[in-house]
């Protein structure tokens, strides 16, 4: 199959769907046609061009209009939302996790097995430029046999107000953040994990910080990978200064260290603060390092293109980003809450 011109559709109009938008439009053959939210997004539709609303998923993917969807919806709406799109035979873009249960996300990835649709699994960090680039260097054997990761994604808090129940949200900040890493670590230890060993915070006044939010606000793990790669993974709302994603990669000859988020080449200085600097940032004065093209080099734009290039050519996507990728690491981070609760390793 190859399509002219992919027509998009987008759920949910916030701050997935806005990122979403603009990779869109700077993905070539593709455009976005047409939105889905409770109440129609003006200020979003005028932003991106779009002329169409629709109030439900079902009635714009019956209209005809779209060839492929960006789901941009609460964690929990994930899976019932996906197997609902897959009996249209769309291409199918989710945002992380997959689902909020192991359960939800094997009938999601089912549906889409049953109906021949195409599922994405929305992980910017696989198409990040500096990922890439160690990737490379990785291959080409840089520093040798890849013995341990470290890697995480902190920040403080949740753009989300549905980030705040585990019914919503399946967690807190591990399942919200550190699924990220953890997709990361798969990919560059080649390799599916063994057992994982876990500590969290335990929620409201168990938290450090965010008494408010039923998940936990602080998570780490201990990964064990069946080559025999360890990692460790973590992920917390208790990192002020804004949104921290790192990695540190140790091999036999050598080592890679990644600053996805704090490493601008910009710096300023400012007395009187300023719009943004990156997100989650919680003031603009004194020094900071504002991000310089953020989407990009979270990997959202290289992501997108090569989703709209697969549908196209009806190819199926890279390891990482796939349907059974996003899969694989919700077994981890449902590993990962058993092996907290439990004081225990669990075995995978």
């Amino acid at each position: 199959m190859k399509k002219d011109l992919v027509r998009i559709g987008i759920v949910g109009s916030k701050f997935a769907g806005n990122f979403h938008a603009e990779s869109y439009a700077l993905a070539p053959d593709c455009k976005v046609v047409a939105v889905c939210d409770l109440v129609r997004p003006g200020k979003f539709m005028k932003q991106w061009g779009i002329k169409r609303y629709f109030k439900t998923p079902r009635s714009m993917y019956e209209s005809g209009e779209i060839d492929m969807v960006s789901l941009c919806v609460p964690n929990y709406l994930h899976a019932p939302f996906i197997a609902e799109a897959a009996k249209y035979k769309l291409g199918i873009v989710t945002e992380k996790p997959l689902a909020t249960k192991l359960a939800d996300a094997k009938r999601a990835l089912a549906a889409v097995k049953k109906y021949g649709a195409q599922l994405f699994y929305a992980e910017d960090w696989i198409f990040a430029p500096a990922v890439r680039r160690a990737m490379a260097l990785i291959q080409e054997g840089a520093i040798g046999k890849v013995y341990a990761i470290e890697a995480h994604e902190t920040h403080n808090g949740s753009h989300s107000p549905f980030a705040k129940t585990i019914r919503y949200c399946g967690g807190g900040a591990f399942i919200h953040l550190a699924i990220h890493p953890i997709d990361f670590v798969r990919l560059v230890s080649g390799s599916e994990c063994a057992e994982v060993t876990a500590m969290m915070t335990g929620g409201k006044k168990k938290n450090f910080e965010h008494h408010d939010f039923e998940g936990e606000d602080w998570g780490a793990v201990i990964l064990r990978m069946k080559n025999g790669v360890r990692a460790i993974v973590k992920g917390n709302y208790v990192t002020h200064g804004g949104m921290d994603d790192r990695v540190e990669i140790y091999g036999s000859e050598g080592n890679i260290k990644i600053d996805m988020t704090m490493g601008s080449m910009l710096s300023v200085y400012s007395r009187n603060g300023f719009t943004y600097a990156l997100e989650k940032a919680e003031t603009t004065k004194g020094w900071t390092r504002p991000a310089v093209d953020e989407f990009y080099n979270l990997g959202y734009h290289s992501e997108m293109a090569h989703f709209i290039e697969c549908f196209r050519r009806g190819k199926k996507p890279e390891k990482g980003v796939r349907g059974e990728d996003g899969l694989r690491c919700l077994e981890i981070v449902d590993a990962a809450y058993r092996s907290a609760k439990s004081g225990r390793t669990v075995k995978l």
